[in-house]
């Protein structure tokens, strides 16, 4: 039973399709037919339920495709550390960066480890704090980022603490206000992001612990829409001071909030314990090296 075949295997159930699966690892749709034929040689029974053009996995299939990503991990660690043997000339970093703030945080570093490490492969997950949390847990992905406190299984390396702003539509009572609380806004709509992200939770439960709950206009996972909505007069939002002043066209009124508990504290996670490959320990020295 080669590793090759069963690669082949769990990237065919991994995208649903013999064809998206040779697009994927570069081969023929032939040659990935032909390793699984192959692997359900070897295991002496069929792992694929064919039904015309489509398929599910029998029951040997789902014990297979289990063990296989169990192999595979651990043959991809193999790899790793060997190149971290001959000085990461070889290998992959699987990194999570969140969909809010990778462009200004993290682009600069993916780009200096890639000059420092031209021969190390980066596969870049981009989702929110929680997903990527889960990522992390089911080891997926080796290094992630979150937004602190985070859970006591991951450790955590900071990257940024930004205090939160308040972005109010043009004509908002308060848009004069040097500053604001929290609680000035609450019987105002807010814009949030999709539950997929922690600074959902941290405003919410600052909401909370100020007697109020929110009332939602809208959710979104970008935040140039989330602008967009606060500007066409839907409601208003609170970004990281660092995201705002990015933007070089304000079509909002910023307020800072006095609140010192609204703040956008990102670190990068990873398992608790956990034996970091060569490439991830790395990234996590180039992020300190650039954030110090």
């Amino acid at each position: 039973m080669e590793s090759r075949a069963l690669a082949v295997f769990a990237e065919v159930v991994r995208q649903k399709s013999f064809s998206a699966a040779g697009k994927v690892l570069g081969l023929t749709q032939p040659t990935i037919s032909k390793a699984v034929q192959q692997l359900e040689h070897d295991c002496g029974c069929l792992l694929f339920d064919r039904q015309g053009k489509k398929f599910s996995l029998t029951a040997a299939g789902e014990v297979v495709y289990q063990r296989a990503q169990v192999i595979l991990k651990e043959h991809e660690r193999l790899r790793d550390e060997l190149a971290g043997i001959h000085g990461l000339e070889r290998g992959r970093l699987r990194l999570g960066l969140p969909s809010l703030g990778s462009s200004l945080l993290f682009a600069p570093h993916v780009a200096s480890f890639r000059r420092q490490h031209p021969g190390i492969e980066i596969e870049l997950h981009e989702q929110g704090s929680l997903h990527l949390q889960e990522r992390v847990r089911a080891g997926e992905i080796e290094v992630g980022v979150s937004l602190g406190p985070v859970p006591e299984e991951f450790d955590w390396q900071p990257v940024s603490d930004e205090p939160l702003v308040a972005l109010l539509p043009a004509g908002h009572p308060l848009e004069r206000e040097a500053s604001l609380e929290l609680a000035d806004l609450k019987d105002t709509p807010f814009v949030l992001f999709e539950p997929g992200f922690s600074l959902n939770a941290v405003i919410l439960d600052a909401c909370r612990m100020r007697g109020f709950v929110p009332v939602e206009a809208a959710r979104s996972g970008h935040v140039d829409f989330i602008i967009a909505l606060v500007a066409a007069g839907l409601g208003v939002a609170l970004l990281p001071r660092l995201i705002v002043d990015s933007r070089e066209q304000r079509v909002c009124t910023v307020v800072p909030l006095r609140d010192e508990d609204l703040r956008w504290r990102l670190g990068l996670i990873w398992r608790r314990g956990g034996d970091l490959s060569p490439a991830a320990r790395r990234w996590l020295e180039v992020v300190r090296e650039g954030v110090g």
